[in-house]
Parts: C-alpha cells; structure tokens; sequence
C-alpha cells in the first residue's frame, strides 16, 4: 500500500526542515559559546587589574575600548572568509576553500601589521583624544603599546574562525576561545601579582594568549592544508580579492559602529542617570545580540555551501526557516529580559534614578527583540550569498534615517526611552525592511563557486 502524495510532500518537508534544524544547531550553539568567551577577555582583564587601583583601571577602560573598536572594525575577515570558504565547500573544492583562507589570513598578518605600526607612536595622542585623566593616561598608554602587538595575532584569529565556519566547523574556535580564555586569566594573574608587572603583565598576559590562539588556527588550518594539497604561500591576486570582498562589509561595519557612537553621544547630553542607564542597555543589548548572532553565523556558512553547491531551493529553504528561528529566538530573549528585570535592575546599580530610567528602555528592548532575531538572520543569510555591496548600501541608508532622528531626541525633550526607541526600534526596523526587500527579491541568490 502506498501512501498518498499529500501524506508524501507533507513527510518529505518535515525531514527538510529537521534537516536545517539540526545543522543550525550544530553551527549555531558552538559559536553562541565563542563569541560569548570573547568579551571574558577585557572581563577578565578588568577584574584583575581592578584591584591595581582606580587609575589602573580607567586607564584599561580607555585602552580596552581603543583595542575593541580596532579590531572590531576588522570582524569583516571572519564574515567575508566564511561565505568565500563556504562556497567552494559546497562546490566540493575543498583545496580552493582552504587557499581561499590562508588567503584572509595573509590580509589579516598585513593589516595587523599596519595598524601596530600605526599605534605605537600614536598611542599617547590617542589615549588623549579619549579624555583620560593624568593619572590613568600612562596606564593606558602602557596597556594600549603592549596590547597592540597582538593586534595580528587578533586578526590572524578572526580570519581563521571564518575559514572554519565556512568549513562548518564552529565547535573548534569555541574550543580554542574558552582555551584562550583560561590562559588570559591565568597569565593576566601570574604576570601582574606573581610578576609584580601591573598593568603591563595584564597586557602581556593577554599578548600571549592572543598569541596562542592564532598558533592553534594556524595549525589547524595549515593540518588541513597539508591533507588537501593546498599551497599556504601567499597570492597576491587572493589577497586582492578577498580585501575587495571585505572593503563593503568595512563600510557596513563603521556605519555601524557611527550608530553606536552617536547614540552614546546623544544619551551623554541628556544627563549623568541616563548615560549610566544607557551604558547598562547597551551592555545587555550586545549580550542579546551575541545569541541572535550565532544564528546568523550559522546563516552565513550554510547559505554559503548551498550557494556553492547550486542548491537555490535549498538556501530559499534554510533562510525561511533561519527566519523562523530568528523570531522564535527574539521572542524568547524578549520575554527573558522581562521576566529578569528584578535582578537586573540591583545587579549593575542601586540607584533609583538610573533604576528609573533604565525600565522602560529595558522594555522596548524586549518588545523590539523579535525585531532584531529577522534582522540578524537576513544579515547573516546576506552575507553569506557574498552579498557585501548592498549590505554597505543598507547600513548606509539606516545611518542616514538613524542620525538625525536620534540628534532630535534632547530638543524635542525625549529621554532615554526615546532615544532606545530610535535604537532598538527606528534603526532596526528600517534595517529589517531594506534586509527583507532584498531577501525577497532573490537577487542575492547567486550561484557557483565564486560569486560573479
């Protein structure tokens, strides 16, 4: 007896979607585990040389905030690299894929090497251009020289983790993230108290972590070299390629990060609570944001080998349901955020004015969640398709709508829950619509090995 051909299509979309299902989770909740070992880094700095003294520890404020933003502005070697790789995966050209990596990882060794250049003698102005107080400059001075040459082992990292994730493999960097992070705190403690370095043995301890780290890529990714036949000397025509791949993801990044600033800036303006309850939000936005983003790291190295494979039904499929995950996932981080509220107004502050303000801006960020799970996942599925050119393009056109909006809120008389309502609902809303159009026109379908 044969089953009928509705029962068939129905039991045929059910094993396809449990199929997506499983490699979401398997790509998603390892690199949920890295990049939140990620910020333990400065956490663990922070904590260390916190009981140095205060100027100790303004002084690694400045610098950390410095180095974050640096390299972060860099995060495109890890997205551009994962939808390159991933697209020679799913065509089947494993050699390719690897020569693509070492590829990125070259380009990363030659920007870190750049910007050590750039830092070392600059550091002092920049530390002052940041404000620092006379007591904590030279602290953060020392912290930012010393710090700075792990810069290419940073990138090194971040072009490696791309060549992994396009390779599906996300369980190794969380491996080497939660290694990196163990060895951070241990030579953070042995070289500042054991040492007796200060805040210059917290800046090596993290130096040779970071260090450590890109040896451990290195050695994977050479390993896979090796079995493949893939050369590892650098090509300059590869390299080319993969900085033009990665020059409009830089743009959308620094688009980006101007949102960020000029929202600090204008919660600055409207008062010492807000900017105090400000700074919370953004802490808990980010670390919201962390869980949403492994979604779209997932998004990023499927979409990819699908692509590569000429797979159009199936990377339609899994960005549907990436999608569906994407809004289940906001509901629930939504939902999490009010019921935490209790212990999330006394664990940063005791202060009831900041308490005061720091509620309903909470609450827009939960009400907005569902909101950012599409965004991060049409993010994700966008570049992985190599889509770069109208990601820059969209971030632009949010930073455009964003700016002037936000700079409004003080004159107008809005507080800080209206400026979160320019965050977490203006900025990603106009950022869903332009992601969604693209999506659905299908013009970031574009098949084969390389994207023409």
């Amino acid at each position: 007896m044969t089953s009928a051909p509705g029962t068939t299509d129905r039991a045929s979309v059910r094993a396809t979607v449990r199929k997506h299902d499983r490699e979401i989770i398997a790509l998603a909740l390892p690199a949920f585990g890295a990049l939140v070992a990620e910020p333990l880094f400065v956490m663990a700095d922070s904590a260390i040389v916190g009981h140095l003294g205060t100027p100790q520890l303004a002084g690694l404020g400045v610098a950390a905030a410095l180095l974050t933003t640096g390299v972060n502005v860099f995060v495109f070697l890890a997205y551009a690299t994962t939808a390159a790789v991933a697209r020679r995966v799913g065509a089947g050209d494993l050699p390719a894929a690897i020569r693509q990596g070492m590829d990125g990882i070259w380009l990363a060794l030659l920007l870190g090497l750049a910007v050590v250049a750039v830092v070392l003698p600059t550091a002092p102005a920049l530390i002052g251009a940041f404000g620092a107080s006379e007591t904590a400059a030279p602290y953060a001075v020392t912290y930012l020289r010393i710090s700075a040459l792990g810069i290419p082992a940073m990138l090194i990292v971040l072009a490696s983790t791309g060549v992994l994730r396009g390779l599906q493999n996300t369980r190794t960097p969380l491996y080497v993230a939660i290694g990196g992070f163990t060895a951070n705190a241990l030579l953070n403690f042995a070289l500042v108290y054991g040492a007796g370095l200060g805040i210059a043995g917290s800046a090596w301890g993290t130096v040779l972590a970071q260090f450590a780290m890109a040896a451990v890529y290195l050695v994977v990714v050479v390993r896979g070299a090796g079995k493949h036949g893939a050369s590892l000397r650098p090509d300059a025509a590869g390299i080319r390629a993969c900085a033009q791949a990665g020059t409009p993801l830089l743009i959308r990044t620094l688009s980006l990060r101007a949102v960020l600033l000029i929202a600090t800036a204008v919660a600055a303006r409207l008062g010492d609570a807000e900017i105090a309850a400000h700074q919370i939000t953004l802490t808990l936005w980010s670390l919201l944001a962390f869980a949403l983003d492994a979604i779209a790291i997932a998004g990023q190295a499927i979409i990819g080998r699908y692509l590569g494979a000429a797979d159009e039904a199936g990377a339609r499929a899994a960005c549907r349901r990436m999608m569906q995950w994407g809004i289940v996932s906001g509901v629930v981080l939504g939902v999490l955020v009010v019921a935490a509220r209790p212990l999330i107004l006394p664990l940063f502050t005791s202060d009831t004015a900041v308490h005061d303000r720091l509620l309903p801006a909470l609450l827009v960020v939960a009400v907005t969640q569902p909101i950012a799970g599409v965004v991060f996942v049409l993010d994700g599925v966008l570049m992985g398709a190599g889509d770069g050119p109208y990601l820059a393009y969209a971030m632009l056109v949010v930073l455009a709508v964003f700016a002037p909006v936000a700079l409004l809120v003080p004159s107008l008389g809005g507080g800080l829950t209206a400026l979160w309502g320019t965050i977490a609902g203006l900025m990603m809303s106009v950022r869903l619509v332009t992601l969604w159009l693209r999506a659905r026109s299908g013009r970031w379908i574009v098949t084969g090995a390389v994207r023409a």
